[in-house]
């Protein structure tokens, strides 16, 4: 807004009000009085104009968005811890129980055990929020003593952690909640609760899916997975306990029986045939080759609740391969077997599986 206010024309401004009958060039006693203000004043006009763009939601960043938003009851979502499963054994080999609140390490975090799930079987919360709390697998240290205890392992993620909700991600939250404000049980209104519900990426609502009153909610997890079924109970039991279903003893309004499910993952197998530099083996650009179509998976994955189908296109797989160095021409790409594009379920995502090369 304020671009063209530059030490220079705010200067000639300043000067062009003086009059010429006075010395005016560089220098000169008005020029060197003029010049330390035109300096100032440029600095306020900068900082006026970075002020001024982060007093609208559309160009406000940080903390400044955060309390803009907040003014219309949007918030930002903080960072979430992870949670996994634990499963401990004996010197037998046999699964064992330990105590709640039993704490152990691996990779530099910190797991507490938190519920029981079946015999040596636990949920563990990981003590540091954010999707580092994903990452680990494989043996864990005990940082508290447990009598018997000879292995302790960590295993699948059941909630994955988040870490704090990103600027462009909460703006579009904001947009969504002020054009389609929820109410009283719509769409926007289920979309809203259970998205905000830790551990969940986004999800597709269903209404009268089965007749009147009834309301399907499919749901993929914040790591764009298919989510586990501790994720998948949660939110029923949020939304409408099926104990109870239709009695509104969940966030559903009275009289709507909720139905909660996980989208299901479709195994993409990726079979191609690749011109290679000279001197370059297929070995060599296997793992580039698997991070850009694991790449492009994902994206169709963040995209799953704004389509009605995902498609896996060859040609998409064929142009992400083409910018792998040492790769110069890709032909013969299949997908699952087949040379054609992979159209997938409504409620189907894809995830990776394996890449084979012929060079």
């Amino acid at each position: 807004m304020y671009e063209h206010m530059t030490f220079d024309f705010i200067l000639q401004r300043m000067l062009a009000r003086v009059p010429e009958d006075i010395d005016k060039r560089q220098g000169s006693v008005i020029y060197e009085a003029c010049a330390p203000a035109a300096v100032e004043l440029a600095q306020m006009y900068i900082d006026l104009d970075v002020n001024y763009n982060l007093s609208f939601v559309d160009t406000a960043s940080g903390e400044y968005l955060s309390r803009r938003t907040s003014e219309f009851g949007v918030n930002r979502n903080p960072a979430t811890a992870a949670v996994r499963r634990g499963q401990f054994y004996n010197a037998s080999n046999a699964l064992m129980d330990v105590p709640i609140s039993s704490r152990f390490a691996v990779g530099g975090l910190t797991y507490v055990v938190r519920q029981r799930i079946s015999m040596g079987t636990y949920q563990m919360r990981c003590e540091t929020v954010g999707t580092v709390g994903n990452e680990q697998y494989g043996a864990m240290l005990p940082i508290d003593y447990v009598d018997g205890l000879a292995r302790a392992v960590l295993s699948d993620v059941l909630v994955p952690g988040e870490d704090a909700e990103a600027d462009e991600a909460l703006r579009q939250r904001f947009y969504t909640a002020v054009n389609e404000p929820p109410f009283g049980g719509n769409v926007a209104d289920y979309k809203q609760k259970i998205n905000a519900i830790s551990g969940v990426g986004a999800v597709k609502i269903y209404p009268a899916w089965q007749g009147g009153g009834t309301v399907k909610c499919t749901l993929i997890a914040a790591d764009w997975q298919p989510p586990s079924s501790a994720l998948v109970s949660e939110v029923q039991t949020y939304m409408d306990p099926t104990v109870n279903s239709g009695q509104g003893v969940g966030q559903a309004p009275i009289g709507h029986v909720v139905t909660v499910v996980g989208v299901a993952g479709q195994t993409i197998n990726i079979k191609t045939t690749l011109t290679l530099a000279s001197g370059v083996t297929p070995g060599q650009v296997q793992p580039e080759i698997a991070a850009v179509i694991s790449g492009y998976l994902l994206e169709l994955r963040h995209d799953w609740a704004n389509q009605q189908q995902l498609i896996v296109r060859t040609a998409q797989i064929d142009a992400r391969m083409l910018t792998v160095a040492g790769v110069e021409d890709v032909e013969g790409t299949q997908i699952n077997g087949s040379a054609s594009n992979l159209i997938l379920g409504v409620d189907e995502v894809p995830v990776m599986g394996a890449v084979i090369i012929n060079g």
